[in-house]
């Protein structure tokens, strides 16, 4: 069975403390971005979780409220807030940088994370009528590889020592997916969840 889960634009102050929190978890954080090795927080992309939380509401309100980068907070029907993803829009281009986190690891390998992202490729395909969405993924981060490629993403690039991880740097692959190829594959892609 496909998990249902619905996209939030209305970020609040616990979501962002739930991410804190979930970051803090070393192997959650290993397959985001890692750790700043000056201070040891996790590396966050759009917003520094542990200092906006305190934030004054202008500040937030920049950093939620963005034309150009969508941050949603993921729910999940039945587990309620269980991620973050983001479109980092290119409007000119008519495309998207997308990044996705399903902080809840006991969620981790039940399709959540496969949900989300077909909840984020619609948005970003059927409400922002984009052209392309693309991700940067660590050559580490195996099963975040394997999805994309279920969803149709194309390797597109391979970038050299882009992700730190325990002190080390990894190449991470470009892969992108157009809205067309998106439209085909996404309901045979859904159907094998249903049958």
């Amino acid at each position: 069975m496909f998990p249902a889960v619905n996209l939030n634009s209305d970020v609040s102050r616990d979501d962002i403390s739930r991410i804190r929190d979930w970051l803090r978890d070393p192997e959650v954080s290993s397959l985001w971005y890692g750790t700043d090795d000056a201070d040891g927080h996790a590396l966050h992309i759009g917003y520094a979780p542990e200092s906006i939380q305190d934030a004054d509401e202008d500040t937030w309100q920049h950093t939620f409220n963005q034309d150009e980068r969508r941050i949603y907070s993921i729910y999940a029907t039945d587990e309620a807030h269980i991620g973050e993803g983001q479109l980092l829009v290119e409007w000119p281009l008519e495309e998207a940088q997308l990044f996705i986190l399903i902080g809840r690891k006991d969620l981790w390998h039940h399709h959540y994370g496969t949900a989300a992202l077909v909840t984020l490729l619609d948005e970003a395909f059927d409400n922002l009528e984009l052209h392309r969405v693309w991700v940067d993924v660590p050559e580490y981060n195996e099963h975040a590889l394997q999805m994309f490629r279920h969803l149709g993403f194309v390797l597109e690039g391979h970038l050299r020592r882009t992700h730190r991880k325990d002190g080390n740097w990894y190449d991470s692959f470009a892969m992108g997916l157009l809205s067309d190829e998106y439209h085909r594959r996404r309901e045979r892609v859904l159907a094998q969840y249903t049958a």
